[in-house]
């Protein structure tokens, strides 16, 4: 693959990214509203923060690189956030509808960091060290996420959905 058609590939990924942070600003108010475990709620606001930094580190990286980062709908994130969306509509106890929150949430951490690591990887070996290090740091925080979820199911919502806590 020349080094013209992998920035295309970068530049479509990127939109792609965007896209996703931009649906994600507007699911994590709902999955917070939904979640009855105040840790959970305070993980999903402290994330709505973090993805509105995600977002405009991704408009900077596109404008370094000479782009709009606009132009690309996810379907990916799209589906992922209608999974959600059929968990809050779900009539489930509060505890097991937490576990189905943060599994859903972790689907979602589980694809960005996918989609981040893949564009981290494209500008090094295009050698735009800049871009890379600020698509790392979303990375990094992407992966900070998907372990502060896992903590909260494992240290008392995935018990508590089984019932053996209160």
């Amino acid at each position: 693959m020349s080094n013209g058609s992998l920035h295309k590939l970068f530049e479509k990924e990127i939109q792609d990214l965007y896209s996703a942070e931009t649906q994600l600003i507007d699911a994590l108010p709902k999955m917070a509203q939904a979640a009855t475990s105040a840790e959970l709620q305070r993980s999903f606001k402290d994330h709505w923060h973090a993805t509105k930094r995600q977002k405009e580190r991704l408009e900077e990286v596109a404008r370094m690189a000479g782009f709009s980062p606009e132009g690309k709908e996810c379907v990916g994130m799209q589906a992922l956030i209608e999974e959600g969306e059929e968990v809050i509509k779900e009539d489930m106890p509060g505890a097991l509808r937490d576990a189905a929150l943060i599994v859903a949430a972790q689907k979602v951490e589980h694809y960005e960091m996918a989609s981040y690591g893949s564009v981290r990887t494209f500008a090094q070996m295009m050698g735009m060290q800049q871009e890379a290090a600020i698509l790392q740091k979303t990375l990094d925080e992407e992966g900070e996420t998907d372990h502060k979820l896992s903590a909260l199911a494992e240290s008392h919502i995935n018990a508590q959905a089984l019932g053996l806590s209160n």
